[in-house]
């Protein structure tokens, strides 16, 4: 996501916008990261961005739709990059290592149970926890 588009979602371009923008899109397959997991990464950089401007910029980016942010058991909340589509997630209980996945016959079922009981579905979250074998 660009400077433009941040302009777009109604974001004033800024350095820690684009620096916390830029450590999400680039977090690869770990990319479930709580603010201190960014304000770390920042730090390794050498950028001087405070805990409070993080926390504050990630609440603005889910205002805006640009990331999720996701409550498990462990009262940790968890941002990921909204990038639109569905999925769910598996927790690790010892590690809180999150992953995701996607079902097709547990998305079908989702809409059965809605419609059986006579919902119009608009969203779901389902979460799975457990504990790694290799933890």
């Amino acid at each position: 996501m660009s400077g433009a588009e941040l302009k777009k979602k109604g974001l004033k371009v800024t350095l820690p916008r684009l620096k916390i923008l830029e450590i999400l899109e680039s977090a690869g397959e770990d990319h479930h990261l709580t603010a201190e997991d960014v304000y770390k990464i920042l730090l390794e950089q050498g950028e001087e961005v405070g805990l409070a401007t993080v926390y504050r910029v990630l609440t603005q980016f889910e205002q805006a739709g640009i990331v999720r942010r996701l409550n498990f058991e462990n009262n940790i909340s968890i941002f990921e990059l909204d990038t639109g589509d569905n999925h769910d997630h598996l927790v690790c209980l010892k590690s809180s290592k999150v992953r995701e996945f996607v079902d097709p016959v547990i998305e079908e079922r989702i809409q059965e149970i809605a419609k059986e009981n006579g919902y119009e579905l608009s969203g779901h979250n389902l979460v799975i926890y457990g504990t790694l074998k290799d933890q």
